[in-house]
């Protein structure tokens, strides 16, 4: 497939691993290291389980939309200058979010802090997508992400500590920090990967998106990718509340517990950098995803026979966080290299897709919870974790179908 070869190999400049890496990581770093706070944040803010939870739905929503326009923008000003951008506006957010007096101003916050650390994790898989072609680019997409995993794995841990000691303003302190650090990264380390610029206005970024909805394959890739994270998404919206409330475990115990699932999606990106190349994109994403249904299969029998515990429930997504490391590396790169001309776009709107279903499974979840009879139980959780794991089953298995129909060379 020589459409999908890089055409930026004869530019020297390549990023380093740890910028891509910490470039990529703040957004969901952001995302989680609050998690172990969210109980005690109720009290804060005087909320329900609900309200609270709209400063993760907001953040979700907000990532969405934005990455919408980013991956567009780069493709017309370059990947450099809208990360620079992007980071200064989470710099902004999270001053905003430690300074926040009530639940609306953290919200909003919350909205600005997520629209700017996007920037890093879609536009991380662009530049990898620049300098790379589609096999080289998921198995380089597996290494970053390995990478990208293992702030997100200390974040729950190290929130629930902050948490102790300084109450829930305190990740988002350690989030300011880092952010400013990213940001200096950017301006000074991160040089430019995009030579070859398109003009984007309105009407070509409508026509870019245009493009993409009517190639079936994009579609089969994204969409593997999408429903994958509604599973990761809805365990993340129901975890902290059975944690807290049905299993009664501090913030620091939640903290440590929370690591198994991003342990896993370490361990899944690391054999997807080792081996996506070698046996190729389809299998490597068969295989995760049918990982990530046995995980969920597993958690729902402990809680058949009542035998749910922390270490039933959070050791099996350990499983979960595999399948998402060994699937999505792939799916991303597929998606990405089905119109190499339309890399950012494609980037932008599969990252828009995943936190989109992302905010959908968190908000279905926090309402199975609210006032439902599955308050109290895990059923709620465990039945939107399902519905996206046989939703990525669907989508993956069309792969094959779709390239046939197309007459493309099998990813292999």
């Amino acid at each position: 497939m020589s459409a999908g070869r890089s055409q930026t190999h004869g530019y020297e400049a390549k990023p380093s691993l740890g910028v891509l890496i910490a470039i990529s990581t703040i957004s969901p770093l952001a995302m989680q290291i609050y998690l172990p706070s969210l109980a005690g944040m109720m009290i804060v803010f005087s909320a329900t389980a609900g309200e609270i939870q709209l400063t993760m739905s907001a953040f979700f929503i907000a990532v969405a939309v934005s990455q919408l326009f980013w991956g567009p923008l780069s493709d017309q000003f370059g990947r450099r200058p809208v990360i620079i951008l992007g980071m200064a506006l989470f710099v902004i957010g999270s001053i905003l979010c430690l300074v926040a007096p009530n639940l609306e101003m953290l919200i909003a916050a919350r909205v600005l802090q997520a629209a700017g650390g996007c920037t890093g994790l879609v536009l991380g898989r662009a530049i990898v997508r620049d300098l790379h072609g589609p096999k080289q680019a998921a198995s380089m997409i597996g290494y970053v992400t390995m990478g990208l995993a293992v702030m997100p794995t200390i974040a729950p841990a190290v929130g629930g500590v902050l948490d102790q000691f300084y109450g829930w303003q305190g990740g988002f302190f350690l989030m300011l920090v880092f952010g400013v650090g990213v940001l200096l990264a950017s301006i000074y380390c991160l040089p430019e990967t995009h030579h070859k610029r398109t003009t984007v206005g309105a009407r070509q970024v409508l026509r870019s998106y245009r493009t993409l909805f009517r190639e079936p394959l994009y579609w089969s890739y994204a969409l593997t990718a999408a429903f994958s994270a509604l599973t990761y998404f809805a365990y993340l919206g129901g975890a902290p509340f059975i944690a807290a409330g049905l299993l009664q475990l501090s913030a620091a115990e939640m903290g440590f517990y929370f690591m198994f699932v991003a342990l896993g999606y370490i361990a899944g990106n690391y054999l997807s950098g080792r081996f996506a190349e070698r046996v190729g994109m389809y299998p490597m994403i068969i295989s995760g995803t049918v990982i990530g249904m046995i995980s969920v299969l597993v958690i729902a029998t402990f809680a058949k026979f009542d035998a749910l515990t922390a270490p039933s429930l959070f050791l099996p997504m350990f499983l979960l966080g595999l399948g998402n490391g060994v699937c999505l590396p792939s799916a991303l790169s597929g998606a990405v290299s089905v119109r190499p001309e339309l890399t950012g776009a494609a980037s932008g709107l599969t990252a828009s897709l995943q936190v989109s279903t992302g905010a959908v499974a968190g908000s279905l979840v926090a309402w199975l919870y609210a006032d439902s009879i599955f308050a109290g139980t895990p059923w709620g959780m465990i039945m939107i974790m399902g519905l996206g794991m046989s939703l990525s089953l669907v989508a993956a298995f069309s792969i094959r179908r779709q390239e046939a129909r197309l007459k493309l060379v099998p990813a292999e």
